[in-house]
């Protein structure tokens, strides 16, 4: 009789445990909860280093204080700060090919051409980029002290093209629709594609914007102060903006990192303390 009853509760418990299968979308869901959270926190610990280092970085305005930091560091150069000015142009600016009284000293043009192709497999017209052209014009510019229109101090920024950042302004943006005719629609029927539309777009980095650079200043004939690429591998930073506004965007961001990695973590937690109640809580209320 005990051996009996015995049995029978071992098979309850085991039809018990059957009773509360895990759903595959909560395991989905838990796995993919913890690693968003692993993602968002290791996105949110290299921004929080980057903005170590930015922090860090000396900040200097194109007068006299850095010219004299600069004549009296080891041969005239620092290695690493950040200098923050107003753009002005060292000779005849750059005009905006599409929009009047708009000058530059770093200009962008894209032009590429939206198509659309028929794929014999889903039956459909899929879309695709093609013929994208770019071209990039500079002339030679330099930061002043901002209302310093007429001075002797300034800081000549070497290579833009090759800095990093957001330090261009899109001025212009036009999306030209092709026009279809009876015979091109059967000439593009026949052929298995058609163009859609060309769209055109210009950058620019405007006369008179603000701009801060991170990168290596030296000092050449005694006054010719200039940012240019570090040579010790940091990042050349270009970005048009002023220094504080640039640090606060950084650590906004770095607050967006961590903030989702702990909403994710948070989530698979509380997916995961779910289901263990189901597996071993309801078990335990059934037994008793």
């Amino acid at each position: 009789m005990l051996l009996s009853s015995d049995r029978k509760q071992n098979k309850r418990k085991i039809n018990t445990m059957s009773d509360f299968t895990v759903n595959p979308l909560v395991v989905i869901g838990v796995g993919s909860s913890f690693a968003f959270s692993s993602l968002f926190y290791h996105l949110y610990q290299e921004k929080k280093k980057e903005l170590t280092v930015l922090k860090a970085t000396p900040l200097f305005k194109p007068d006299q204080h850095l010219l004299q930091v600069l004549k009296a560091s080891p041969h005239k150069r620092l290695q690493y700060v950040a200098v923050e000015g107003q753009v002005q142009a060292d000779g005849e600016p750059l005009s905006s090919r599409f929009v009047p009284r708009i000058l530059g000293v770093v200009q962008k043009i894209a032009v590429e051409e939206h198509w659309k192709y028929w794929n014999t497999l889903t039956r459909t017209w899929n879309s695709r980029l093609m013929n994208k052209k770019e071209s990039s014009n500079t002339v030679p510019f330099s930061l002043i002290s901002p209302g310093a229109y007429m001075t002797d101090l300034y800081v000549r920024v070497m290579e833009p093209l090759e800095a990093s950042g957001c330090f261009m302004e899109r001025v212009y943006h036009k999306l030209k629709h092709a026009e279809e005719g009876l015979v091109n629609l059967a000439l593009q029927g026949l052929a298995g594609e058609k163009p859609v539309a060309m769209e055109e777009s210009e950058e620019l980095l405007r006369v008179g914007s603000t701009l801060t650079g991170f990168g290596e200043v030296v000092l050449e004939g005694g006054q010719v102060m200039r940012l240019q690429p570090p040579q010790d591998g940091r990042k050349y930073i270009l970005m048009q903006t002023d220094y504080r506004s640039f640090i606060d965007r950084h650590e906004s961001s770095a607050s967006m990192w961590k903030s989702l990695s702990v909403v994710t973590g948070l989530t698979g937690a509380s997916l995961l303390a779910g289901v263990i109640y189901n597996l071993f809580g309801k078990q335990d209320d059934n037994s008793n």
